[in-house]
Parts: structure tokens; sequence; C-alpha cells
């Protein structure tokens, strides 16, 4: 089989019944159609079940998608009016369903976890809520969120969109310089943090990261007014830690070693805030494309970019995804291992299960501690039904061998799928056999922080899949391929993936940059939104996304600018010049692989790969640090100057056909790089 997964088609799970809404590949064919051909017709009916304080005054839709027709703009359900947030938790409280549980927590040693249904997350959500409007912020002002895996990280952000406040949620491994570069570029004036966070045995101090991007933008001259700490690890008898005896009890809460400084009046305690807040807190009723949150992404400039998300459309686009394309039915667990400072968490974390009132899993930990078991541990525990995670975890877990799967039981599981990056076809097998066990639909699913929401993925229960495959589009997506030249590719073929028309989840700028948002996603081909990404169509229309045709690099799920890998590098005194690509890995996909020129008097030694590798963890984050570095005394360029990415690209694998040189200033280079390649690459 493992030879011919390309080939095999893999017939929908009998576990998986989906009758409550597909019972086809023929019905789903029919609610496509529908939803290209009549886009007001099908979204409107959908929106029926959210609450709408007023209806559509403008036109349902409106977009421009081509730039040679003036600006680029996409407008959904114009003039009416609504909340996220009560749509999210109010609205199920209303429905009676508020003693429902909303999150299981699972914290990251194996006795640490709890719980909170609807009615207690409103009352939170409420209290907090008045809590920012007591400091002063108001609808349109950005707050800056750097987080752990906690509940509140949730509160945080419904409190946000209850009042119009647009979130930006950093995640908690970037450094205090990329932290500081979102705090500045949104003009954050309040951040939420916590005091720290064990992941795994690893203990961050999450408050001094904090207290670091604050400096780092009063430098730059912005002043945030307010830092918010919910203490996490440390004891509830100790406020500030600055002496003292460490207690070495590493990974369990609480946490006496974790050591913060406190700054009043601007930090502040988030249980003192609360405590006496009250918990009624009526919500801002917002316009359908007023801003929901912001959310930053590399660039392929090196700066990342803040991807805007508006209320209406993508309210009913998470939601749509979430039900769909999970299957899901009021007695589902279901459990995104993702952070919530990515994409992925906003939507599957966060609103897209709160909006359908479902009951989820949310959990602090890493996949291999205590020990390469604990996802499924944690199936076991809460009887998971409906299960989302990364090939980059699956790839990792198969390495420690079936034993720690199947000594959990599974048999709750029916959905399993991934997200982040392509899957390989092997690691889809291993998935479905083991984890799985033959019995489950795996959904690979496609789609990016600026989708909103999958844009391609297998429907459970009514599409056939093919391992590694992401399948047919959701709802309102038209997938196209493109050749280069623009012209789109007629059946089988591969070339550039890119969609003909919007969907209510994508995103509607860049913030503060419309021009940014023009050239990035719709320059490159007039009338499409580009994604970025390559891709194929097969004979039997299954779509294949094959990776990034852009400068950019998936490592992990974690999508880095290799330019903002190369600024991070030449900052160091010892490089003149670097260039990065990316290479094949086993565990990550792909991982980075750098190529440094450095200047007269200075040496390629082990001691300067420790100094790069930690100049990038401390510019970016300890996650973009490279996996190989590579000593380039001249690097592949054309003879204008340009840096011939696609020659490295063949030298990291070692492969010596690297085509057409003609080019080429100077052929002798490659020699000289291909023998100096790490013995590891």
């Amino acid at each position: 089989m493992a030879e011919n997964h390309h080939s095999n088609i893999f017939p929908p799970a009998e576990s998986v019944k989906n009758e409550a809404y597909v019972k086809s590949m023929e019905q789903y064919s029919e609610m496509y159609q529908k939803s290209i051909s009549d886009p007001e017709g099908f979204w409107s009916k959908i929106a029926e079940q959210f609450y709408w304080e007023s209806g559509t005054t403008g036109k349902f839709l409106d977009y421009n998608f081509d730039v040679r027709n003036g600006p680029i703009y996409i407008k959904w359900m114009e003039g009416a009016k609504t909340n996220l947030c009560y749509n999210a938790v109010d609205r199920h409280v209303a429905n009676n369903l508020g003693d429902r549980v909303a999150f299981y927590w699972e914290g990251n040693s194996l006795d640490d976890d709890g719980q909170i249904t609807f009615n207690e997350l409103k009352e939170r959500v409420c209290k907090f809520a008045n809590v920012l409007k007591s400091l002063g912020v108001v609808k349109g002002d950005r707050v800056a969120i750097y987080m752990p895996m906690i509940i509140d990280i949730t509160v945080a952000m419904l409190a946000c969109a209850r009042l119009g406040i647009i979130h930006s949620i950093v995640f908690g491994g970037f450094s205090a310089e990329s932290l500081a570069d979102r705090i500045l570029d949104a003009k954050c004036s309040v951040v939420i943090t916590s005091d720290g966070v064990w992941r795994g045995t690893k203990l961050l101090n999450l408050k001094d990261i904090v207290d670091n991007a604050v400096l780092k933008c009063e430098a730059a001259g912005h002043t945030v007014e307010h830092v918010i700490v919910c203490r996490h690890l440390l004891p509830s008898d100790e406020v500030v830690v600055g002496e003292g005896e460490e207690e070495p009890r590493p990974a369990v809460r609480p946490c006496r070693q974790l050591r913060i400084k406190w700054h009043a009046p601007r930090d502040k305690w988030w249980h003192e805030l609360v405590e006496g807040a009250s918990a009624e807190c009526p919500p801002v009723w917002l316009d359908a494309e007023d801003p929901l949150f912001m959310l930053y992404t590399s660039g392929s400039t090196g700066k990342p970019k803040g991807v805007l998300h508006t209320q209406a459309g993508y309210m009913l686009y998470s939601s749509t995804t979430f039900k769909y394309d999970f299957d899901y039915h009021p007695d589902d667990i279901f459990w995104c291992t993702a952070d919530v400072g990515w994409i992925t968490g906003h939507t599957y974390v966060t609103y897209g299960p709160l909006l359908n009132a479902a009951t989820s899993v949310m959990f602090e930990g890493v996949p291999t501690y205590p020990d390469p078991g604990r996802f499924w541990r944690i199936v076991e525990k809460y009887k998971v039904s409906k299960f989302y995670t990364a090939p980059t975890a699956i790839r990792s877990l198969m390495g420690f061998g079936d034993e720690h799967v199947v000594k959990y039981n599974r048999d709750s599981l029916k959905v399993i799928a991934t997200v982040g990056e392509p899957i390989n076809p092997e690691a889809w097998l291993w998935y479905y056999n083991v984890v799985g066990n033959k019995k489950c639909t795996v959904v690979d699913t496609f789609w990016q922080t600026e989708t909103g929401g999958h844009v391609i993925s297998p429907l459970p229960g009514a599409t056939p899949t093919k391992p590694g495959s992401a399948t047919f589009p959701f709802f309102g997506v038209v997938p196209v391929i493109l050749n280069e030249d623009g012209t789109e590719v007629q059946g089988d073929g591969e070339g550039y993936i890119v969609f003909k028309q919007p969907w209510p989840g994508i995103m509607r700028t860049v913030y503060g940059n419309q021009q940014r948002f023009e050239t990035t996603y719709f320059k490159k081909f007039p009338g499409y939104y580009t994604t970025g990404d390559g891709g194929r169509r097969d004979k039997d229309g299954y779509i294949w996304v094959t990776g990034r045709i852009d400068d950019m690099v998936n490592v992990s799920a974690h999508l880095l600018s290799t330019a903002e890998i190369e600024s991070a590098l030449v900052e160091h005194k010892a490089v003149t010049e670097a260039a990065v690509v990316s290479h094949p890995h086993r565990i990550k996909g792909e991982c980075t692989y750098c190529f440094v020129t450095l200047k007269q008097g200075f040496t390629f030694t082990a001691d300067l790969l420790h100094e790069l590798r930690a100049q990038v963890r401390t510019k970016i984050g300890p996650f973009a640090s490279p996996d190989f570095i590579q000593e380039a005394p001249g690097l592949p360029k054309t003879r204008s100057g340009k840096i011939m990415r696609r020659v490295l690209r063949k030298i990291a694998v070692g492969d010596k056909d690297i085509g057409d040189v003609s080019t080429m200033a100077d052929e002798t280079v490659v020699d000289k790089l291909f023998q100096l390649r790490p013995a590891d690459a």
C-alpha cells in the first residue's frame, strides 16, 4: 500500500455519518454549486442561526479582486450589526446551554486541569471587558495579548471582541524584539500577559520578555500605558519575587523559582482588577465590516504583516468550516492542539468551537511531556471525538513507536485532522492506521492566516480521501491552478494555487498598509487572490499542495520569512551577506538552511555557529533557529547581482543537477559551496 499511496482513494469512514449536514458526495456538490452561484442565498441562510441587532442595508457581497479596476476591497453583509462575542457566549446561555462545558483545560503537568462552563465564561468575559473599559480602552483600540494556553487567553480575546477592541495575539515563543515590532506596528496601548509558563520542563518568563519589549517600544517613541499580568505560575502568597530560596520543582505549579520585576503603576495584576468588576457588560453592536482582530504573519520582505479580519464574515466562516469539516455534533469533545497565538488557535480553539456551543479541550503542554503518549492519554481522559494537530507533531510521535499510542483507548475518535503544512503520505497512513485504528476519517486541511478558515479539505463522511491530498474546496471557495503566465491550467496539471472569488472569512487588508495587501496578494495575477503556494490537480480533481513558491519557509507549521532570518544573520558583526532557503526535514517537514558570507578577519568556527543561532533566536524566536548554517565565501548570483536561490536549494540538498547557469556571474562559487556543505546535511 505504501508504494501506491498516492493513487489510493479511501472511502468515508463508517464511524462518521455526517447525516445532519452532508449525506453524500452528490449533496456536497449541490451545496457547493449553490455557494458559488448564489453566495447571498447560501450564506444568508447560514446567517439565520446567529443574532443580528440589525440586518444588511447594503449589498450582501461587494468586492473587487482586480487591481486594474481600482482598489481591492471585500465587503460582506454591509450595514448589518452584530457582536461575535455575544454569538459565541451569550447566545448559548440564552438558549439554556449555560451549564455546558466550554473548555476542559489540561495543564502542563499530569495532575493540573480544570474546566469552565458557558455561564462561567460569560461572567469572566464581562468582568474583564469592564476592566478594559475602566482603563479607557474603547472600540477600535488595539490590544496586544502575549499569553500561554490558559483559559484566560480566550477570556481576553472575547472581552476585546465584546467591546470592538482589535486584539493582536503574539505567540508566546516570539522574542522581545518580535513582540515589540508587533506592538509598535499596531500602536497597542495595552499588553495582556502572564507571569510565565512551563513548556514541558522548560520555564519561560513571559513577563520578562514583555518588559524588554516595552522598553524597546519606549526607545522607538511609543508608550505602553498598561501591562495586565495574569498570575499563572506564581503562588498566591507571593506578589513580586526578588529574593528567596529557589525551589527546583520543574514543570509544575505553583513555581517559586520564577522571578519577575514589577513596574508600577504600569503593571497591574489581572486578579486584582477583576475582583471588583461587574459581571454585567452589554456588548457593543458592531458593523459587519468592523475589525475583529489582526494577526501578524511573516512577509517575504522580512517585515511581518498584520492580517486584518472583520466581524460578520469571519464569524460565518469560522463557525461553518468548524461545523462541516469536523462533522461537529453536540455530544462531541473537540481538541485542536494549536496555540492560540496562531490562526489555527483563533479559528479552531476559540471562535469556531464557541460559535457552535462546542465543548473543547485546551492543552498547555507539549506532546512529549512527560512522555510521547501525552496526546493519547488526553484523548482517553476526555473521550475526544474530533482531533486536530500538525503533521510535524504526527511525524515526531511516529518516531517514538506505536506503543505510546496503542496503550491508550482511542475508541472515542471519529475524525482526525491535520493543519499547518502538507502532510506526507507516510505520516497520513500512520495517522489513519495507528492513531485512528483504520476507523477514522482523516481531514487534511489547507488554509492560511489570510483565509480565516479552511479553504480546501475533505468533508468527513462525504468525500473520499487520498493520503496527502487537500482534496476539494470548501463552500464559496473557487480554487484555480495558474501557469506562470497567468493562464488557467485545464484538467490535471500544476502551478500556482489562486482563488477566483471571495468567501466570508478572507482577510480584508494588511493593517495600515493597503498597498502591501494589494501587492502581496493581487498584483501578480490580477483578478485572483494569490496564496503564495504551488499545487497540482490530479486526474480525479484532487488538489495537492506542493509548498511555498515565494521566499517563505514552513517550519513545523510556522511560516517564516527567509528575508527576516537573513536580516537577523547580517546584523551579526561577522556576517556581510546571508541567504536562506528551505531544506527537507524528517520531522518538521521543512527547516532553514543558511549560507553566510563572512567579513574579512573572521573565521567560521563552532563558536560563531552558536552565536549566529543565538542571534536568530533573539531577533525572532527559538522556533526560527536555523538547522543548517554553511560558510559561503561567495553566493551564486546573476550578472545583475540577484542571488540565484534555486541553485542554493540544490546545493542545500546535495543535488548537483543545478540546471541552466548561463546567467550566473561566477560559476566557480558553486563547486566551492558543494565542498563546504555540512556533513549532516
